[in-house]
């Protein structure tokens, strides 16, 4: 740290000394003047001294020289200085520079243009352009594209075509510069017809400025899914480079085309960084999660260097499957290489280890992390919550809006649910009536639900429904969803046959109307009436998904679905799970028969329970792991309350933590009692 303060004091040192150096030339040359054009040799001094600024506070100090050596009105220096400004984020300082210039000229102009869109000042940005041709200054060839830029960042479609007629104006439309900008402009507004246009009319170019106008055109068609389109240009360009490959790669990932993504990726001739996160990322977010782990291993094998949006990418997908252990390597690998724990970095280091059933390992890292932003605070809130530790994420929640970071949709979502998990009503509903009055926020139908469920699960159903009416939105599936199975744990039948109704109104092909409604029968054994419901369903071709657990081992995840056969350890799996049932059972362990929907007899219903997902999971790493080693299991569904009692027995008969995550929050099993206290 000291070497890092001493390097940045001498930079300071010497951008200070040679303002001095510069005041002392400008004293020996005042009197002269350049030989050609008539500029002041001071100029050329004070350009360099510019370049070599490192902070606004040693622009200021170049300025002020300026005025005392009546250099203020030198368009040479001001376009400078205005240049470095938007480097530094200074655009308030570089308005007023510009400001007290008295006679800008298209070099001045262009500086301040491009320092506002760089710095997404697009309305500032198109407003100085307007100045310009309101004080009969002629935009060039570096004006145009960072307007253009400008009016595609706004989506401001109807000045699109005016910026065009002003293009063909000046004569610049078939300049290389300008045309890229305006087929880019017109992909970006979805004028694809426009885009495609420009470019059937546009002449020959040189090789780099060809591909780069291909690819411009062939991720537009992607942007606008029109994937035949797009690789209809791409099997005709004449040249490609591997951001034309890295294009349609991410064309298919974007519209869920894997497979097709998958095949350009492995014909790629040559793959960079940008390659293979674009692969790990959409294999990640649509699902296929062993399958991103693999390819990122395979990323290092190949001796490609991730940056930080891989490491993220992969290691979110690790957070979706639990698998701690190839999380851990990531993270050693991430210290081992020198990558900072950045917002980026360590937001996702945090939310796999919360994930991954390690809240305090992701407490840690939190507090490592060095750029903490709203992603950073949100994902501790949402660890602490999924855990139970509703005390610990009103802290954290409290913390960050004193550290100056006001919360989102998101970070209020999160604290919701961490009152929501522990009963606590009151703070709730403070928190929940705070996102409008204090941070006008509008909740969304995820808050809605989330109070829904805070007042059910607390056992206040009235409280619930008068909520739910008096919504200012329309209350959806989920929300009746949330009502229903708070109607079911507190054997409200009445209210829960209300929702159930509003639910098949709502959703009528939804599998989970059917099931909430067989539910209900089934809890007042109305056999005929749940055979009813599932012949209707089957008739419909309406299926309930499968649930499915998966249970990492050595560093390979197994994943398993209720009445699983398939894995090679099928017969050792289920003698375990006959063992561990039986043991239970002498311990005082009923099977809980409710979660069955069925009229069938007491022992099927017991035969149905015994090959539930996350228990087959449960059985293979007993089986598979050494003796005392916590087991981590990630369940797609809730935990039914058979398979919890079982857990919680499992627990104690083999002297193991077993950590379950299901589709609501984590449960941890230690000694034959849960984390949740039940309150789940």
């Amino acid at each position: 740290m000291r070497a890092v303060s001493l390097l940045s004091e001498a930079k300071t040192a010497t951008a200070k000394t040679t303002i001095s150096r510069a005041t002392v030339l400008y004293a020996q040359s005042s009197s002269e003047t350049h030989a050609n054009g008539g500029f002041h040799p001071s100029e050329n001094l004070y350009i360099p001294l510019v370049h070599a600024c490192r902070t606004t506070q040693q622009l200021k100090q170049i300025h002020a020289q300026l005025f005392v050596h009546n250099l203020s009105q030198s368009s040479r220096v001001i376009t400078q200085l205005i240049s470095t400004c938007s480097m530094f984020k200074s655009m308030e300082y570089a308005l007023l520079i510009f400001r007290h210039f008295h006679d800008p000229n298209s070099f001045v102009f262009n500086s301040l243009i491009r320092g506002l869109c760089e710095s997404s000042q697009f309305e500032n940005s198109i407003g100085h352009f307007i100045l310009m041709l309101r004080l009969n200054v002629q935009p060039d060839r570096l004006t145009f594209p960072f307007v253009l830029k400008s009016v595609a960042s706004l989506v401001a479609d109807g000045f699109g075509g005016l910026l065009h007629a002003q293009t063909i104006k000046y004569g610049l439309d078939l300049d290389s510069f300008v045309r890229i900008s305006l087929v880019d402009m017109y992909v970006k507004l979805c004028s694809l017809d426009f885009a495609l246009q420009l470019f059937d009319e546009t002449p020959e170019r040189n090789k780099l400025e060809s591909i780069l106008l291909w690819n411009i055109l062939i991720n537009g068609c992607c942007r606008a899914g029109d994937l035949r389109k797009a690789r209809e240009l791409f099997d005709a360009m004449p040249d490609r480079n591997t951001g034309s490959w890295n294009t349609m790669v991410n064309g298919f990932v974007k519209q869920g085309e894997l497979e097709q993504a998958r095949t350009f990726f492995d014909r790629m001739p040559g793959k960079n960084v940008i390659s293979w996160t674009t692969m790990i990322s959409g294999l990640s977010e649509k699902g296929y999660h062993e399958q991103a782990l693999d390819l990122f291993y395979r990323m290092l094998g190949e001796g490609v260097r991730p940056n930080d949006l891989t490491i993220a990418s992969t290691l979110s997908a690790c957070a979706k499957i639990g698998a701690l252990e190839a999380g851990v390597r990531i993270h050693e690998y991430v210290s081992r290489h020198g990558f900072r724990l950045n917002q980026t970095v360590g937001t996702a280091l945090v939310d796999m280890y919360a994930k991954c059933g390690k809240i305090e390992r992701a407490s840690q890292v939190f507090n490592e992390t060095v750029e903490k932003g709203l992603l950073t605070w949100s994902a501790m809130v949402s660890g602490w919550a999924i855990h139970g530790c509703s005390k610990q994420a009103l802290q954290c929640f409290n913390a960050m809006k004193s550290a100056g970071i006001y919360p989102d949709e998101v970070a209020f979502l999160a604290v919701l649910t961490a009152c929501s998990h522990s009963g606590l009503v009151y703070p709730g509903r403070s928190i929940f009536n705070s996102m409008r009055d204090d941070y006008f926020i509008e909740p969304n139908v995820k808050h809605y639900t989330c109070m829904v469920d805070l007042y059910g699960r607390a056992g206040q159903l009235e409280e619930a429904l008068s909520f739910i009416r008096s919504m200012p939105i329309e209350p959806d599936f989920v929300i009746w969803g949330a009502l229903f199975c708070a109607c079911r744990a507190h054997k409200n039948i009445k209210m829960a046959e209300l929702a159930s109704e509003r639910l098949l109104q709502l959703e009528p092909r939804h599998p989970g109307s059917y099931v909430f409604l067989s539910n209900i029968y089934a809890g007042v054994g109305r056999w005929e009436d749940v055979e009813r419901v599932r012949i209707t369903m089957k008739n419909r071709g309406i299926e309930k998904p499968p649930g499915w657990s998966y249970i990492e081992v050595a560093g390979q995840v197994h994943s398993f679905v209720a009445g699983d056969k398939d894995h090679e350890c099928a017969g050792e799996i289920y003698a375990k799970l006959e063992e561990i049932s039986a043991s239970a059972r002498a311990q005082g362990y009923i099977p809980n028969t409710e979660s069955v929907l069925h009229n069938i007899e007491e022992e099927e219903k017991e035969d149905a329970l015994g090959s539930h997902s996350e228990k087959l999971a449960l059985a293979y790493g007993l089986i598979s792991t050494p003796l005392g080693m916590a087991l981590r299991i990630v369940k797609n569904l809730r935990v039914c309350g058979d398979c919890h009692s079982m857990m919680k027995y499992a627990s104690e008969l083999s002297q193991r933590e077993i950590i379950l995550r299901d589709i609501k929050r984590f449960h941890h099993f230690k000694e034959g009692m849960c984390s949740c206290g039940d309150y789940w």
